[in-house]
């Protein structure tokens, strides 16, 4: 083509701030979304619960926010990258006695002398989850070269050895009884049972803890979600479809590996932390095999992968067996516990059971992807009718090409 052709070509016009077919929304179209107004509804509906609801639902929602923050953590690794870990209650221990020796005061209980270093608890918080850090960059050699069943094998030996030491070092974690959790302190507000009167409404340590949740929840969400759609993202996504293929382009393998699994660790630490304030005691039957198991049911039921999947999951695995507690006198085939008929922790089991099952066969994007599933319909408007009217005028505007003109030796 000629100087004169590209000069008479007009330029592209700028896409528009919302595109009728898919393009970028303006701030004004994403304010009108209905998820839009649902995350306002739901932050706003969280914010005032702990003025309506008891200790019971109170302590529930707060073990769901730190199953939630330790199911994002697996779900990166699993889900995003395609690492199978099994040890993820072992991670959790760490952090939740690592908070309880850091933070505790040496003392006899138990006929057990226990070890406490003293320091400030909000301190301790921080030093805890980076403590489960570097017990996960201890194993992330190994979880680097690793993969599939092969790394889940690896991890389920940590709570083998978690579990011996747990029962063992009694100076550390007091023996079978376990040892009592030091409140979190934070700018002077301590966040134990002390009443404090807001808007008439006596806050106790689960009122006090269920904002601290919140905030530990959010952001663990917030940075999960850039890492998942920035640059590591695509990268930890690359090496779960096509490990090879990721290698040759350039993508550390092993070093993305081991990097996330020292993330999932540090999530697991935050949400150990956060388990043993609501607990108010630390006790080693409970960080076993049956939780990483509870853990990898959340992420399946939720969504591989997602954010808000491990979230929803969480909340599902997490909340039933309270429910079951709760109203185990009017629901059918469960009974309280200890009265000879199904005890609503089985029932939970089970029926969470038969959910994983139901969407692996069913709903293989996990529930966060139900509703998106639905949202997302192709619009026959905007298909290839709509492009081709779209480039008309953009062929109409270059001017044409006369024929060359003929040679006057030759026939015509």
């Amino acid at each position: 083509m000629s100087d004169t052709t590209a000069e008479a070509a007009p330029e592209a016009p700028a896409a528009p701030a919302t595109a009728p077919g898919g393009g970028a929304e303006s701030f004004t179209e994403r304010l009108r979304r209905p998820r839009t107004y649902a995350v306002l509804i739901g932050s706003l509906l969280l914010l005032v619960l702990p003025f309506y609801l008891d200790r019971f639902w109170l302590q529930a929602g707060l073990f769901a926010m730190a199953a939630a923050i330790g199911a994002i953590g697996l779900n990166m690794l699993t889900g995003a990258t395609g690492q199978l870990s099994m040890g993820h209650a072992f991670f959790l221990a760490v952090g939740a006695y690592g908070y309880c020796v850091l933070a505790g005061e040496s003392s006899t209980e138990n006929g057990h002398t226990l070890t406490g270093l003293g320091l400030p608890t909000w301190l301790a918080a921080i030093l805890a989850v980076l403590l489960a850090g570097a017990a996960g960059g201890l194993f992330s050699p190994i979880a680097g070269r690793l993969r599939g069943a092969y790394l889940g094998i690896a991890t389920l030996a940590l709570i083998f050895i978690g579990q011996h030491v747990l029962f063992n070092a009694g100076s550390l974690t007091g023996g079978y009884n376990g040892r009592a959790v030091p409140p979190l302190s934070l700018f002077g507000f301590t966040f134990d049972d002390t009443e404090v009167v807001v808007a008439a409404v006596p806050f106790g340590s689960s009122e006090k803890l269920w904002y601290a949740g919140l905030a530990a929840l959010l952001l663990s969400a917030l940075f999960a979600r850039g890492v998942l759609r920035g640059r590591p993202g695509r990268a930890m996504n690359a090496i779960r479809d096509h490990r090879i293929a990721a290698g040759v382009m350039g993508v550390p393998v092993a070093r993305y590996r081991a990097g996330v699994f020292v993330l999932s660790s540090m999530y697991a630490g935050l949400a150990g932390v956060l388990l043993a304030l609501v607990f108010q005691r630390t006790v080693p039957e409970y960080f076993g095999m049956i939780l990483s198991l509870e853990y990898l049911a959340m992420i399946v039921i939720g969504g591989l992968g997602s954010v808000a999947g491990a979230v929803i999951g969480a909340a599902f695995v997490t909340l039933l067996p309270q429910v079951f507690t709760h109203y185990s006198d009017s629901l059918p085939l469960v009974s309280a516990p200890g009265t000879g008929g199904l005890a609503p922790g089985e029932a939970s089991r089970y029926l969470y059971g038969a959910a994983v099952v139901a969407v692996v066969l069913f709903l293989p994007g996990g529930l966060a992807r139900l509703g998106l599933a639905r949202a997302q319909k192709p619009s026959a408007p905007n298909g290839p009718k709509a492009t081709k009217q779209s480039a008309s005028p953009n062929q109409s505007a270059l001017p044409k090409q006369s024929a060359p003109p003929k040679n006057p030796g030759e026939k015509s």
